[in-house]
């Protein structure tokens, strides 16, 4: 089992569609995912048309390591998509590592996904009963299976009604042998944009890895939006009848690069204005105010401007300890967090401390930290949260460790929470704050702080095992449908 003390992303997509027939697209592929690394670093892989074939390359680890030997380089064509993972839904093995390379009698296909079907296993059974076998455990094969059975139907009628048929998030790419199709789900959930470079045009997670190849950004694919792109044109049409948008507000907080623009919100300027929320919500007195590398650094910028409080670097973090470090244990997790993290004496030594992170999930990398922190001389530690408390879990493509693990669902409420933790304080941000930060503006996912849903969810197939259903439907205000 893999646990840490973050809640990780699905995955990353990203894919280049090129007029030249000699372009070298593969390596553009190759540095747009290193841009999207941090979005998944269990897989990763390469799908390239190469002379009217597609050709696939995949494995374990990150994207320097799959291709290592200039693997992609070799891949050249003028159109190729590319994946980095981290499994939510099916384990993690090559099996499931994307892409998902269909070959049949009209051509073939490459897809890449993020995000997580709801209905998957009633879509499998369906293919499996018309006779059609599975190579994995992830709901991206089925998307793949459902295309490459309608396609006789012709590409847009296939995605059409494939896409109709699936329910849940989705943010996703297929190459063919004359196209690349960009579709995002109808409520928007995971993220998806356009750029374009000199002789052709990319679909991305996120705009950060557009930039990443001296692209330029476009703009966002609409929820319940479908664009292709071939040699002749980019055509764009909606599937779907309007929805309320809902895109994850986690990916403002967390996972998501600073350097992303993601439906207009500038992400950097978000955490910013979460953290000056966050100061005029639970202001403290303080010396100084230190962020958690990395995503909390910006909020503790925006709070130290907001509260008139110097902002330092307190916490060094090795950046040799990805996200996605394997810890079985509780024991574990914690020394993963002393090897991660250490403190600055010289900057915090007798200072009353604010440390703001992003979120508080299991707690053990907040506990180490106030540990570190005083240990280093701190006079206090106050804990500032530039997120509402995590208390329910994600089924869009989140990989949220059980309800009963997530530390904000401590039956003592904050105060005990701030005890366990050593704190001398602990706030959140407010929902409300939240969305504020957001530029004010509605429409985003809060499931995992509020326990409200924009698509319905099977919550006994999913977590039934895990709790009490009927207690989780009465604090999330989920019905069965009848």
């Amino acid at each position: 089992m893999k646990e840490c003390d973050k809640f990780r992303e699905e995955c990353g997509v990203f894919g280049v569609f090129c007029r030249e027939s000699e372009r070298d697209v593969s390596a553009l592929v190759y540095y747009g995912l290193f841009a999207l690394q941090h979005r998944g670093q269990e897989s990763a892989g390469i799908a390239a048309l190469k002379n009217g074939v597609i050709e696939c390359r995949k494995g374990m680890g990150l994207v320097g390591d799959v291709f290592r030997g200039g693997e992609a380089r070799e891949m050249r064509g003028p159109a190729a998509v590319g994946h980095v993972r981290y499994s939510t839904a099916g384990a993690s093995s090559l099996e499931n590592a994307q892409p998902f390379v269909s070959r049949f009698k009209l051509g073939s296909i490459a897809a890449v996904h993020n995000g997580t079907l709801t209905n998957a296993e009633v879509v499998r059974e369906l293919l499996e009963d018309a006779g059609i076998g599975f190579t994995s455990s992830s709901d991206s094969e089925v998307i793949v299976n459902l295309i490459a059975k309608n396609y006789k139907k012709g590409l847009e009628k296939a995605l059409t009604d494939t896409i109709q048929s699936i329910k849940g998030s989705y943010a996703l790419i297929v190459l063919t042998d004359n196209a690349m199709v960009g579709a995002r789900d109808p409520n928007g959930i995971r993220p998806l944009c356009l750029g374009k470079i000199s002789d052709g045009w990319v679909l991305s997670s996120e705009s950060c890895a557009v930039d990443a190849i001296g692209g330029e950004f476009v703009r966002d694919v609409e929820p319940g939006e479908m664009v292709i792109v071939s040699n002749e044109q980019v055509l764009s049409f909606t599937f779907s009848e309007k929805t309320r948008r809902a895109s994850c507000a986690f990916e403002y907080v967390y996972f998501a690069r600073p350097d992303s623009i993601i439906d207009g919100v500038d992400v950097y300027g978000a955490r910013a204005r979460a953290g000056e929320i966050l100061a005029r919500e639970r202001p403290v007195d303080a010396d100084l105010v230190v962020g958690v590398p990395d995503s909390g650094v910006p909020a503790a910028i925006g709070y130290g401007r907001a509260a008139d409080v110097r902002f330092g670097t307190g916490i060094v973090k090795s950046k040799y300890v990805g996200r996605t470090f394997i810890a079985p244990d509780q024991n574990a997790r914690e020394r993963a967090a002393a090897v991660k993290y250490n403190a600055l004496k010289s900057e915090v030594k007798g200072q009353r401390v604010v440390l703001i992170d992003d979120s508080i999930v299991r707690g053990t990398t907040s506990r180490r930290l106030v540990s570190v922190l005083k240990e280093a001389g701190a006079a206090e530690v106050h804990i500032r949260i530039c997120s509402p408390p995590v208390k329910f879990p994600c089924f869009f493509g989140i990989d949220t460790p059980h309800r009963k693990d997530l530390i904000s669902n401590s039956s003592g409420g904050i105060n005990e929470l701030c005890q366990s933790l050593g704190a001398d304080s602990l706030a959140f941000l407010s929902v409300e704050g939240l969305l504020e930060s957001l530029d004010g503006k509605e429409g985003y996912c809060l499931g995992c702080f509020i326990g409200e849903y924009p698509i319905p969810v099977r919550v006994e197939a999913a977590w039934g095992d895990l709790y009490d259903i009927q207690q989780f439907e009465k604090e999330a205000g989920y019905k069965k449908p009848v």
